[in-house]
């Protein structure tokens, strides 16, 4: 039976991930290989993390691991308690036509690619390791239905 015939309320509308979070060993090191590598603008850092600003609205939380365990205060509520481990992946979006100053940007910082997989919608994402082994990718336009 769909929502409709139930007279269910349809879903809330999200618009987009806000935030994407990686539990990292060495904030600092994490935070310099963010900001030299993708040259994101630090918002906010305190002695468990560090938010950066992607391009786009996005946000990525490097955490301290273990550092945020515990439920956080702050002055407008409180932060429930989280942590991760494991390597991890996240991706990129890239503006079509910059996969080869990418790749030469990557070169550059002496960031090893460790795959390049041109998919069948016609993007290209190239994937490479951060200071904790998570897998990052940048991906062109034609990855999913929706870029």
């Amino acid at each position: 039976m769909s929502s409709s015939e139930t007279n269910a309320p349809a879903t809330p509308r999200i618009s987009h991930i806000l935030e994407t979070a990686l539990y990292v060993a060495d904030l600092e090191e994490s935070q310099r290989f963010y900001q030299r590598l993708m040259g994101f603008e630090l918002f906010l850092r305190d002695d468990r993390m560090a938010a950066l600003g992607v391009p786009g609205g996005g946000v990525l939380l490097l955490f301290r691991r273990g550092g945020s365990v515990e439920p956080s205060t702050t002055p407008f509520g409180v932060i429930p308690g989280h942590d991760g481990g494991g390597h991890l992946h996240l991706a990129f979006a890239i503006p079509r036509g910059e996969l080869a100053r990418w790749e030469a940007h990557l070169a550059a910082e002496q960031v090893e690619i460790e795959s390049r997989v041109t998919w069948g919608r016609g993007g290209t994402s190239l994937y490479f390791r951060d200071p904790d082994h998570n897998a990052v990718e940048v991906a062109s336009p034609g990855l999913w239905p929706n870029f």
